[in-house]
Parts: structure tokens; C-alpha cells; sequence
């Protein structure tokens, strides 16, 4: 079938896209505010016309495990969660960093900590950004502002995720889940065939055929050593992503004096903090990340050398604030904005942060 345009939601986008992208396997539970992306899974029965597996854990901690299990078969396998469900999700999450296999995890995040509130929230930067898992590894990470975004980066998760061996993530928020828009679908791709896996993905696990030697899919290494030199072949990969893959989104900076960096559903509102700003004088221009891993650090750093200072606006307590001040070194001032408990603040609110933390 060719592009489609329809109105829907951000979680009802990414199971639409998912199914046209050919993915092969879906495990999920249903937690607020991401159920509708099983639900709508559901309710289109992939399984009937592109042969993807659709299913509903028992548990959290069961379906990141199905994922391991189906990307260890080099499989287009899927989950998504929302905060606390993610929480649970990190042993295996970590599991799949180590043996270093492809996959697509969405978190549509809510307000923490514990089980918090339904509302929406940024606060899962932390947790996705600097590894909320055990051990020294990364996600790749994309940060959707729109519902065309959530239908876009499945894609393009899938795609990162396979072209350097490691799991991809897309990190929205609740009010990107929900709000509905407009959005272009795109034309169906079909499965790969057993054929193009094995090309594809030549160290996959497919069982012993005959005499052949079965690929062993595993993040255990008993050797210190044979580990240091695993860790260190993770690290040449992520320089490799943090120099190929960082994407971001340039509003109104050209002649900003002052700079707004924010991602997802804060953006949105700050493109129209930066138009108030604006008709008051205030140059004002808004950096938005798009890969929050690979964190845009180098153009943030050059933005350091123009503006007279920079605003992190979130939802959360302060978090990806943390990586602007190191990508700035502290040649100018750096503040923070954000609500708590799922209260999504207004332009004003932030406007009015600005000209008080910068005497404007």
C-alpha cells in the first residue's frame, strides 16, 4: 500500500509505522501513557497480513526478555513501556547492550519517582541517557517532538539500531503519546525473508543445522581481560556514533544573544516562547536535540562562543541541563526551568524564568 495521511495519536502512530516498516516481533504490557501502542497492535492484527508476532507479557521483565531472545535471531523485535515499566526493563536492556543486538525500545515517559502520577514528564533522561542499567554502555537515542517524529523514528531507530549492533530507543513524553495530529504514514516494506537475515545479520543465532557450529549469543565473559577488550570495542563503537549520528534542530539562532535547549514536548512550547521573546527585543533562538545519545555537544559548544547564556527548559528537576554546562565548560551561564508532577508549564512561565534568571 502507498503513503497514507491520518489523524491519530503519537502512541497509535508508532504501531502503525512499526507494522508498515516490517517489523517482525512485538513484546509489550500495557502501562499509561503507551498502552495504546499495544492496543492499536492489537486491534490491526498484524499477524493475519505481514506475519508479525503481536503478544502481551506477563510482565515487564518477560518482554524485554522475549526481545533478547528474538533479536539474538537477527529479527526486527520491538517493546515499549512507559517509566516504571522501563525501570524493570533495565537488567535486560543492559543484557542486550552487552551482546550487542539490535532492537527498538519506546518509553513514553511519566512522573516519577515511584509510581508517580499518569501526567506526563521528562524525568527518564537520566535513566536513558546515561545508562539506566548496570555497566559502561550507551542507547541510541531519539527524542520525537511531533506524532509524525513517533511514526519517523521507528525507522529510522530500526536502521541505527542494525547499522552499529545495538538497541535504539525512542524517548517520548506523555503529551506527545497522546496528542493527536496529523500524520503520513509510509508505504508498507515487506519482512526481510530468512535469506536477507542471514545476510544481514550473519551472527545471529539460528540453531545447529547439520555440522554446523551454532552462533552463541551472550553477554557473560569470564576473562577480565577478553572483558576489557569487549568494553573497548563498545567504546570505539559509541565515539563512532557520538561523531556519525548526532541530529538536532536549529530555531531562530542565527543572531540569538540568548538560547533555549530543550527536546520533545518542550520544544514545541518553547518555538513559541522564542516568537513572544522576539516581539519584545529579546533574541531569542531555541536548540532543540533530536539524538539526546549522541548528545549534540559540539554544537551547543559553539553556540557557547555567541550567546550571553543558555536556558535548559524540561520537565523534570534538571537532567539534560547536566550535559549542556559540560559541553559549554563554563564560558557562560547556564540555567534550568522545568515543572514537576506532570504540570506542563506555559510560554509565559518560561519566558518570565528567562528575563529573571538573566536580569533581561
Amino acid at each position: 500500500m502507498a503513503e497514507e495521511i491520518k489523524l491519530m495519536k503519537g502512541n497509535e502512530a508508532i504501531a502503525h509505522a512499526a507494522i508498515r516498516y516490517g517489523v517482525d516481533g512485538y513484546f509489550g504490557y500495557p502501562i499509561t501513557p503507551q498502552s495504546e501502542i499495544l492496543e492499536t497492535l492489537m486491534a490491526e492484527m498484524p499477524w493475519e497480513t505481514t506475519g508479525m508476532v503481536v503478544l502481551q507479557a506477563e510482565s515487564e521483565v518477560a518482554a524485554i526478555n522475549m526481545v533478547y531472545g528474538g533479536a539474538s535471531t537477527g529479527k526486527r523485535v520491538m517493546t515499549s513501556s512507559s517509566s516504571p515499566g522501563v525501570s524493570l526493563k533495565q537488567e535486560g536492556i543492559s543484557y542486550l547492550a552487552g551482546a550487542e543486538l539490535p532492537c527498538l525500545i519506546v518509553n513514553v515517559m511519566r512522573g516519577g519517582p515511584g509510581l508517580g502520577t499518569i501526567q506526563p514528564s521528562q524525568a527518564d533522561y537520566f535513566q536513558t541517557v546515561k545508562g539506566g542499567g548496570h555497566g559502561d554502555y550507551r542507547l541510541i537515542t531519539l527524542a520525537p517532538s511531533s506524532v509524525q517524529e513517533m511514526a519517523d523514528f521507528v525507522g529510522l531507530g530500526f536502521d541505527l539500531a542494525f547499522k552499529y549492533n545495538n538497541p535504539a530507543i525512542i524517548l517520548a513524553d506523555g503529551i506527545i503519546g497522546q496528542m493527536m495530529e496529523k500524520v503520513t504514514l509510509s508505504s508498507f516494506q515487506p519482512r526481510r525473508t530468512e535469506e536477507e537475515v542471514i545476510q544481514e545479520c550473519p551472527w545471529a543465532a539460528r540453531g545447529k543445522k547439520g555440522n554446523r557450529k551454532p552462533n552463541i549469543i551472550t553477554s557473560l565473559e569470564l576473562d577480565p581481560a577478553k572483558m576489557e577488550e569487549n568494553n573497548l570495542r563498545f567504546q570505539a563503537k559509541y565515539h563512532n556514533i557520538e561523531e556519525n549520528e548526532v541530529r538536532y534542530e536549529e530555531f531562530q539562532c542565527e543572531d540569538a544573544e540568548y538560547l533555549l535547549v530543550a527536546f520533545g514536548s518542550s520544544a514545541r512550547i518553547c518555538q513559541k516562547v522564542v516568537e513572544n521573546a522576539r516581539s519584545e527585543g529579546i533574541k531569542l533562538g531555541l536548540l532543540r536535540p533530536i539524538t539526546l545519545w549522541p548528545f549534540p555537544t559540539k554544537i551547543i559548544a559553539k553556540y557557547a562562543n555567541q550567546v550571553k547564556g543558555m536556558l535548559s527548559v524540561e520537565l523534570n528537576a534538571g537532567q539534560m541541563v547536566e550535559d549542556i554546562r559540560l559541553a559549554v565548560n563554563g564560558k557562560i551561564k547556564v540555567e534550568h526551568f522545568g515543572r514537576l508532577g506532570g504540570i506542563v508549564f506555559t510560554p509565559d512561565e518560561v519566558l518570565n524564568a528567562l528575563k529573571n534568571l538573566f536580569n533581561l
